[in-house]
């Protein structure tokens, strides 16, 4: 095996744009935008009144808000990945390192919602959210070093949202939003072994690691759009669509650290790779599709229903073009398209207390074959808990728990450079989100 085919193939792996998973919805989406939906497993996300976080779910159920409203949530989610298992190096030797401690992390995601009725019919809403977002980051000399070191995705959306009552039946709504996305990403590299292929004397495998480093940054448009009809006073239909953001990354900067010994060596066998550069690429955020129910039985019981179809499938690759004497890069993600189903109710205890309750099945766009360390996702089963309390006529307090039952999904990855890591995960997370809801 040549240099070139090492260094090469070792780019595909080590730059490829971290788009995977810490959020609580399939692979990096977020769903935690309402304590109250979270209360329910966001069974009636887009069809139940009274939330304001329709302003960016489904404009059209604005119309359940009554009045002007302030909602403030934020969704703590503590997320725990723990591996065990074993690597080795190209030779077959064991990698010297640990399991990576924790990889996980406890995060707060924020949303902020207005909404201003223009006339008893029109309806004006702002919104704040966080619809993707993930982290993973390993010890830096862990065993699985060469798969993945640091993995982190954020994108923050900032939207304007517009509806109209067409009749007491029908409501119909749109939005427009610009959506930050920055994602950074680090590996190890295995100089050693890539020197020691090129049969390049004094190397061996993990003789002498390096590192890369990827932050890049952008901001696109995307839309929603929606739909309430509700056949009854006690029974609301949701139905809204949220595109696909295209994202296109022109000068993502690429960092190298090479240690002094093979920096020289690299330089003159291979003039111009390794060295800091920019890169292009573009990243698509997934569209998606959502059906919800809601129906009030009688004066204390209320039970919806929501289910989700989300567009992964475009996720199949994403290419890099370097701007150094480095080949453009095409890696491969295999995404495939997911669902999500929850089932919910409320009961009202009084006109000051709600309780809660939900549950749902959310699939995941990593298929076993794709899992690797960035990305130990699996299919979550979620079970929910929640109150609201009317504090005043004017202010209510929400809180949701969720607690996901995970399986334990197992690796087995082989590197670039001929490094083998094969174990288990060990998964864990818990959700725990409030809201302040003011009507003035």
């Amino acid at each position: 095996m040549t240099m070139y085919r090492n260094s090469r193939t070792l780019l595909a792996a080590a730059a490829g744009l971290p788009l995977a998973s810490q959020s609580q919805g399939a692979a990096f989406e977020l769903k935690e935008r309402s304590a109250k939906a979270q209360g329910r497993a966001y069974a009636g996300s887009i069809s139940t009144p009274g939330d304001a976080s329709a302003i960016a779910d489904n404009p059209a159920a604005m119309r359940g808000l009554d009045g002007r409203v302030f909602q403030a949530d934020v969704t703590a989610i503590d997320y725990s990945v723990k591996f065990s298992g074993d690597g080795a190096d190209a030779l077959g030797r064991p990698l010297a390192g640990g399991n990576g401690d924790d990889a996980g992390a406890t995060k707060a995601v924020p949303a902020l919602y207005l909404h201003l009725p223009l006339n008893e019919r029109t309806h004006l809403g702002l919104s704040v959210t966080a619809p993707f977002g993930f982290k993973t980051e390993y010890d830096a000399q862990w065993k699985g070093r060469y798969h993945g070191q640091r993995t982190e995705l954020k994108a923050i959306n900032l939207g304007a949202a517009l509806s109209y009552d067409v009749s007491d039946a029908w409501s119909l709504g749109g939005s427009l939003f610009v959506e930050h996305a920055q994602a950074k990403l680090s590996s190890a590299i295995d100089f050693g072994a890539i020197l020691a292929a090129a049969r390049v004397p004094g190397f061996a495998p993990a003789s002498a690691d390096g590192r890369i480093a990827i932050d890049g940054s952008d901001n696109a448009v995307g839309f929603t759009i929606g739909a309430l009809y509700s056949p009854a006073r006690q029974t609301h239909i949701g139905l809204a669509y949220r595109s696909a953001v295209k994202h296109t990354l022109g000068d993502v900067p690429v960092a190298f650290e090479v240690p002094q010994g093979p920096k020289a060596i690299l330089a003159a066998v291979r003039p111009g790779w390794f060295t800091d550069t920019t890169a292009a690429t573009e990243l698509c955020m997934p569209s998606s599709l959502t059906l919800s129910v809601s129906h009030q039985i009688d004066e204390r019981w209320s039970v919806m229903a929501s289910v989700s179809r989300t567009q992964w499938s475009k996720f199949r690759d994403v290419v890099l073009d370097f701007r150094s004497a480095q080949p453009d890069q095409a890696i491969a993600f295999d995404y495939r398209n997911t669902s999500f189903a929850a089932l919910g109710t409320e009961y009202r205890v009084d006109d000051s207390l709600t309780l809660r309750t939900g549950a749902a099945y959310d699939q995941t766009p990593v298929t076993g074959g794709a899992r690797d360390v960035r990305v130990p996702d699996v299919n979550r089963k979620w079970l929910a808990l929640g109150a609201t309390w009317q504090a005043s006529r004017n202010l209510e307090y929400s809180v949701g728990y969720t607690h996901l039952f995970l399986d334990e999904p197992g690796v087995s990855l082989r590197s670039p450079t001929g490094s083998t890591l094969h174990g288990t995960y060990d998964l864990a997370s818990n959700i725990l989100a409030m809201s302040l809801a003011y009507r003035f």
